[in-house]
């Protein structure tokens, strides 16, 4: 009999080593039926040995401390994604930073959660959402743009910042170089200044005997003196004389088209930026019918607006590439650490309905080349 108790301490002494040492969600009902019999002994036998009490009092601490552990709710990532810009304006862009996510496995409400913040295109109205995204604690801050970054970046220098579009970072001040950012801010750059010269020899394609062009530029944006020196050299190279004119706000914009009537300018490059160019496109594209002049832009929305033309940067696709540095930071990486990237991915978009609204025929050769046409 003494025999037979000794070989059952032993081997509930065993059992319980196991279940001390071994990580478990939940004890199964062997574990159970086994600590039932080592309480029960507890209880009714005695003297217990030494050694299977201490092993009965470890495993109880163990077993505690994995029900603790496994009650503990897994915690979801927080990001937050922020513009200047109105919801409407933003939704395509939005959907394609989700579109990122997904592709790396995240879901939204499940292992991640997004905290979308607009300012409807009120500076001083982002500033305060900014602030409000630091005071949540999100994980990550998404900035939809320069005016964003600068917001988000007043408010903290410690919350990472992925910018999913910037003019030129460096010349904002945003990052130390592209290379090696450095502090709480990466992401993507719209930096593509070749391609405002290329711009101009579309022009040179679609409008017959083109000799005078009026670029309507934001000289406050960074990056947009390095754009017009590649629109001078390219004006060089294409005999094309330049007008000139600066566009810092919306009632701008039909001071400009009237300054270009007058200039006797064939056609307009359009280079403003900032939120003029991005919440004025119905209104420039009207603008552009009523004064009848072909007008090329950098962003295939102006055309879906009613523009005529755009060549330029792929901007979903940078919206969709912020995603991978969310996804990077989380999993450790620092933003100081990652360094920032260029579009990889270019559109050309025609509106035949804007051209016949104006009675320009648009070539077949440059129809051919158009990644998209809206008839």
């Amino acid at each position: 009999m003494k025999a037979l108790r000794a070989f059952q301490w032993f081997q509930t002494f065993q059992r319980f080593q196991r279940l001390g040492t071994e990580p478990k969600k939940e004890f199964s009902m062997r574990d159970r039926m086994s600590l039932g019999f080592l309480l029960w002994a507890l209880i009714r036998m005695r003297p217990m040995p030494t050694i299977l009490l201490f092993s009965l009092l470890s495993f109880l601490v163990s077993a505690s401390s994995q029900i603790a552990n496994a009650q503990q709710p897994t915690k979801i990532p927080r990001i937050g994604f922020l513009s200047v810009l109105s919801l409407s304006a933003m939704a395509d862009r939005i959907e394609a930073f989700r579109e990122g996510l997904r592709e790396l496995g995240y879901v939204e409400g499940k292992n991640i959660v997004i905290e979308q913040r607009y300012g409807q295109e009120k500076p001083d109205r982002v500033r305060e959402l900014a602030i409000e995204l630091v005071r949540l604690k999100v994980d990550v801050i998404v900035s939809g743009g320069n005016s964003s970054t600068q917001a988000a970046k007043k408010a903290t220098n410690t919350i990472p910042i992925v910018m999913s579009q910037s003019s030129d970072p460096v010349a904002s001040g945003f990052v130390g170089s592209l290379a090696r950012p450095g502090g709480n801010i990466t992401g993507l750059s719209t930096i593509a200044p070749e391609i405002s010269g290329k711009r101009l020899e579309l022009l040179k394609e679609i409008v017959p005997g083109l000799s005078r062009v009026a670029v309507f530029a934001t000289s406050t944006s960074p990056g947009n003196a390095q754009e017009l020196r590649e629109v001078e050299l390219a004006a060089g190279a294409l005999g094309v004389k330049l007008q000139y004119l600066d566009v810092l706000s919306p009632k701008d914009l039909e001071t400009a088209f009237r300054a270009a009537g007058k200039g006797r300018a064939d056609a307009v490059l359009m280079m403003v930026s900032g939120t003029v160019g991005s919440s004025q496109r119905k209104e420039m594209a009207e603008l552009a019918v009523k004064s009848r002049l072909p007008v090329i832009n950098e962003a295939g929305s102006w055309v879906e607006a009613g523009g005529l033309i755009s060549y330029g940067v792929n901007r979903f696709d940078l919206d969709r590439r912020a995603a991978t540095y969310v996804d990077k930071i989380l999993k450790g990486a620092k933003p100081a650490d990652l360094p920032v990237e260029q579009p990889k991915k270019f559109e050309f978009v025609v509106n035949l309905k804007a051209a016949k609204q104006i009675g320009l025929t648009i070539p077949p050769n440059v129809l051919a080349r158009a990644d998209k046409v809206i008839k």
